[in-house]
């Protein structure tokens, strides 16, 4: 089992900068050992793959549309995923969500994923 908790949306104006964190808690499992993402969903719209981290953190991979712009991170050490957003759009606009997957790799449809947080929105105004 594996609970996560997001936190650090708020509101920006366009061009701002957020930095999101996951702090995940797990029983009987190491958070070395799970591969990390980060997805978000808009209103009216389907969920949206963002970020995803491997279990050592050595690889990444982005969504086109934050490519340049997010950047995923984490530390093993503190249980925790770090998702800093630079040069922010209105069309960022979401409840941002982290999500842990039960296997190493990186992986980028929602349904590899097993355990999700609650979500963290994001507003950036124009």
């Amino acid at each position: 089992q594996v609970q996560l908790v997001e936190s650090g949306g708020g509101l920006v104006q366009a061009g701002g900068s957020l930095r999101l964190s996951c702090a995940a808690a797990s029983s009987g499992r190491t958070f070395s050992s799970t591969a990390m993402g980060w997805f978000r969903q808009a209103p009216g719209k389907e969920r949206e793959f963002v970020a995803a981290i491997s279990c050592g953190g050595g690889s990444t991979i982005y969504a086109d549309s934050v490519k340049g712009r997010f950047t995923i991170s984490r530390d093993n050490a503190k249980n925790t995923v770090y998702l800093p957003m630079n040069s922010l759009k209105p069309e960022d606009t979401a409840v941002y969500h982290c999500a842990a997957a039960l296997r190493c790799g990186l992986r980028t449809q929602w349904n590899q994923y097993s355990y999700w947080g609650q979500g963290t929105q994001v507003t950036v105004s124009s």
